[in-house]
């Protein structure tokens, strides 16, 4: 039987490529809002971190959620995205 192949994702922090279950989705959607996708399942353009904050706080500080999504994201989303990552 045929091994099914693992869907892998480059983390945005470290840039280590891995499993796409183990990540974390962030995504901006159609009317331009960013948050975090815990499921993976919402629409839109999507880029992937590792569950550390200290990756979430690699990629804010070198701007690549902003590379990414290709705009400017305010620090008050940011905030609520990182509040969201620490409960989770």
């Amino acid at each position: 039987m045929k091994t099914k192949k693992v869907p892998m994702r480059m983390c945005l922090g470290c840039g280590e490529m891995k499993p796409k279950k183990e990540l974390i989705r962030a995504v901006k959607d159609k009317e331009g809002g960013i948050s975090l996708d815990l499921t993976g399942k919402k629409s839109g353009r999507g880029a992937y971190i590792c569950r550390s904050i200290e990756c979430f706080r690699a990629a804010r500080k070198a701007h690549r959620f902003e590379k990414s999504f290709e705009c400017r994201i305010d620090d008050a989303v940011y905030d609520s995205m990182e509040a969201e990552l620490n409960e989770g």
